[in-house]
């Protein structure tokens, strides 16, 4: 099954929080508003400034902005700061050799893979900012948990 990583997910939602609110929020403000562990986001957030497309500020009024305008930040580029390259089947990787003699779907996978990273490069995180899904999680959600 091909699904973004819990990783991949809390810096999506980081990014679309921190593209609304153009001031920049710390790790801890951003993980209470959506009930994200505060230390994995903190890791995430620091890994998406090692890749630049954070800016990290640090002191009391420290926190994170967005590095560059969020129509030009896309979903994949996010995904792969965070987990790398996003690989459907190893046929895929450079050192990649299909392992099956007469492998008859290694196109159609290549067809299918391509059209993956085109949909995710499509997706900027100013649209994904548009969303008007709710913006944090409510406290009844939680305590039921």
């Amino acid at each position: 099954m091909l699904k973004l990583t819990r990783k991949a997910d809390y810096g999506l939602i980081a990014l679309r929080h921190l593209a609304r609110d153009r001031q920049g929020a710390s790790a801890k403000e951003i993980a209470a508003s959506y009930g994200i562990p505060t230390p994995l986001l903190a890791k995430v957030l620091q890994k998406l400034a090692r890749n630049g497309l954070l800016t990290a500020a640090y002191g009391t009024n420290g926190g994170y902005r967005l590095a560059r305008d969020p129509r030009s930040i896309n979903a994949l580029e996010v995904v792969r700061a965070i987990d790398g390259p996003i690989i459907l089947t190893s046929c895929f990787t450079q050192r990649g050799r299909c392992q099956t003699v007469g492998c008859s779907v290694k196109e159609p996978l290549r067809k299918i893979h391509e059209g993956i990273l085109e949909v995710l490069e499509g997706i900027s995180i100013a649209e994904i900012a548009q969303d008007t899904s709710p913006q944090t999680v409510p406290l009844t959600v939680l305590e039921k948990s």
